[in-house]
């Protein structure tokens, strides 16, 4: 009998040029965790080893992105660069209008602004952090129709990012439709564990808003790797191509926001798009006292080149297939050592489940805040928390508590090596072994709008 051998994968890329990283001591690194008020995001960067902190941002551009960005048109009106973008946007995505912005945050204000007015409702499949606050600071309430399954974070469901019709239905009903400027739905929701949406349920959707009389606004960030989940796991989508599936799935939308730091591999920028033109014209006027002039968007010419080639990138099948990949590596590591994780393993990092891995802290004594710093201390891992800390506080001051209590480690695409990939995963299995010994933290510091960025902790005891 001939025996099959499991085809590997390997990165589309070699390397050219490399970062030399500091190595630091436990005793060090306990030291800065503690100056850093147990918040990861105020180490500084060179106190960190492995920079699992976000992949926004902190992607590797390639030699054609560095190569564009040597032929970037700084004029203040009207750069080509800006015009090249546009083009690129139209042609992979399909939208019509674009604004571009300094990044995906830029985009949420403005289209915030000119949407949401006081007393509106905005449903969406599980919130993320900016998008719900220019959502409140515009006078709206976010309210979660996401799937079940995607509070659960050892249910097997494929698409934990879909949508509840029944939800939704029941929030139409009970609020009408005109109280619902849109529908905010994110591609590879992110709270979730970065869980796809299925096309199948965005056709539904869709079906559902047009009946009703409702946009779709899309949170395009992680679009390509939504794509790749639906290539993989859904029927009839196996023999398209990313960039076929991300076209598809911008067609059901009437408009996007995108933080080009994440999927188009850029160190900076973003866009906001729509296919309205009325839409378009008050974000053309707004982008300029916010942002910048609507050719330009509060970047410069070559960062909108970068962007537009990262964009043509990212669709790429062996990258997306690379880049999930090595995220896939590391969850089955963690998974092999015991660690309880977010399953299915998603698109943009792995999120150790805190309230299994500290069973003995209560989310009050901030448990997924408190792995992040132990982690750290550990490795010099660098991650963040994904839960009580990030939910931040309600209209009456009263925390939120969310089913779901996390620590990300978000994979920068093209920047670590398997290799690294182990050294996270053994780093973590060293603070499983002895997670009965650690003691949780409370807050001494509250800034008033998302916390996590800023907040301060003491450890407890």
């Amino acid at each position: 009998m001939k025996t099959q051998i499991k085809k590997s994968w390997a990165e589309p890329y070699r390397m050219k040029m490399v970062e030399l990283l500091k190595m630091t001591t436990r005793a060090q690194r306990q030291k800065a965790i503690k100056e850093a008020g147990y918040n990861t995001f105020l180490l500084k960067s060179a106190e960190v080893y492995i920079d699992l902190l976000t992949d926004s941002g902190t992607s590797a551009m390639s030699d054609r992105q560095w190569a564009g960005m040597m032929v970037g048109d700084e004029a203040y009106a009207g750069s080509s660069n800006f015009y090249h973008l546009e083009e690129t946007i139209r042609k992979y995505y399909g939208y019509k209008y674009i604004i571009p912005t300094h990044q995906g945050r830029g985009a949420e204000n403005i289209l915030s602004k000119i949407l949401i007015k006081k007393g509106d409702i905005v449903p969406g499949n599980m919130y993320f952090t900016t998008t719900r606050l220019h959502q409140e600071l515009a006078g709206g309430t976010f309210t979660d129709i996401i799937i079940d399954e995607a509070h659960d974070p050892l249910n097997p469901h494929p698409f934990k990012g879909n949508v509840d019709l029944t939800k939704l239905d029941k929030v139409v009903k009970k609020y009408g439709a005109k109280r619902i400027p849109y529908i905010s739905i994110a591609t590879n929701v992110n709270m979730a564990g970065g869980q796809p949406i299925s096309m199948k349920n965005l056709k539904e959707l869709r079906a559902y808003t047009k009946k009703n009389g409702i946009r779709i606004i899309h949170d395009m960030t992680r679009v390509a790797e939504n794509a790749y989940f639906i290539q993989q796991r859904e029927k009839g989508y196996q023999n398209k191509s990313i960039a076929q599936i991300v076209k598809e799935i911008c067609s059901y939308t009437d408009g996007a926001t995108m933080s080009a730091k994440k999927d188009a591999l850029v160190n900076i920028g973003g866009f906001l798009a729509t296919n309205e033109w009325d839409v378009y014209e008050e974000a053309r006027n707004m982008v300029v006292v916010y942002e910048g002039l609507h050719t330009y968007g509060g970047l410069a010419g070559r960062d909108m080149e970068a962007m537009a080639i990262g964009i043509v990138e990212s669709l790429d099948d062996f990258h997306q297939h690379a880049r999930v990949g090595q995220v896939e590596y590391l969850g089955h590591k963690m998974m092999e050592f015991g660690i309880p994780i977010v399953q299915p393993i998603g698109g943009h990092g792995i999120f150790v489940d805190a309230k299994a891995f500290l069973p003995h802290l209560t989310q009050d004594q901030f448990p997924a805040q408190t792995l992040a710093a132990e982690i750290y201390a550990d490795s010099g891992v660098r991650t963040m928390e994904r839960g009580v800390v990030s939910a931040g506080r309600k209209a009456n001051g009263e925390n939120y508590y969310p089913k779901l209590e996390l620590v990300r480690f978000t994979i920068p695409r093209r920047v670590y090596t398997q290799a690294h990939m182990d050294v996270i995963a053994e780093s973590t299995y060293n603070v499983f072994k002895q997670r009965d010994k650690i003691k949780g933290l409370k807050m001494v510091y509250e800034p008033k709008y998302l916390r996590f960025f800023q907040a301060r902790f003491e450890k407890l005891g």
